[in-house]
């Protein structure tokens, strides 16, 4: 007979444990199984790279805003369409808008743009013109061309083509152009010619 309470005991003790071991188990299994998976379903390294377009857009705006509300960025376009490879957004009748934490701003537009590196960098192509406004260090400056890359985060325009620069009455041509547009200033290279005007004359009082 004590014996047999013995036993009970123990197979109660024993009893208490049993969710634990479950649980255990399951754990374990699941510890396995996402270890085996990659084994279980390998990847094909010949499976061709999908390169069709996996979505567009039409008609639409896409706006960047800082911690304040401030409108830093905004993305226009009549329509776009993403490729996975490269990793390209390709947008016709591009439209751009940026503003930096000191408040230069730019103004940009094309034909087409090609967007990449996350949004930051667009290539803009075909009757490009950028516009970047006048503030108290830098008169208003335009620039025209037919291809030009805008590198938003670093506050950047560069062309590797021929292109034409308007800084209040002076005109500048180039064959390459990397324009700071935080600083204002830009360097030219290649084949460079300047038409230089003199400042309108204030008009005077009459006597």
């Amino acid at each position: 007979m004590i014996g047999w309470v013995r036993f009970r005991r123990s197979l109660d003790r024993l009893t208490l444990y049993v969710p634990l071991i479950i649980m255990a188990t399951l754990a374990l299994g699941s510890w396995w199984l996402v270890r085996s998976l990659p084994e279980l379903l390998p990847t094909d390294p010949n499976r061709p790279v999908r390169t069709e377009p996996d979505y567009q857009l039409q008609n639409f705006t896409v706006k960047n805003f800082d911690a304040s509300g401030q409108l830093t960025r905004q993305i226009r376009g009549e329509s776009a369409t993403h490729l996975p490879q490269p990793n390209e957004l390709h947008i016709q009748r591009i439209r751009i808008f940026a503003q930096n934490e000191l408040g230069s701003q730019l103004t940009a537009e094309a034909d087409q743009g090609i967007s990449s590196d996350n949004d930051n960098k667009f290539t803009l192509i075909g009757h490009v013109q950028a516009v970047r406004q006048a503030d108290a260090h830098t008169p208003l400056t335009r620039l025209q061309g037919e291809r030009l890359t805008a590198i938003l985060n670093e506050d950047r325009l560069v062309s590797s083509v021929p292109i034409e620069i308007t800084r209040n009455r002076d005109v500048f041509t180039s064959q390459t152009l990397d324009f700071n547009t935080r600083s204002g200033q830009y360097l030219m290279e290649g084949q460079v010619r300047a038409t230089l005007l003199p400042a309108a004359a204030k008009p005077t009082s009459p006597p």
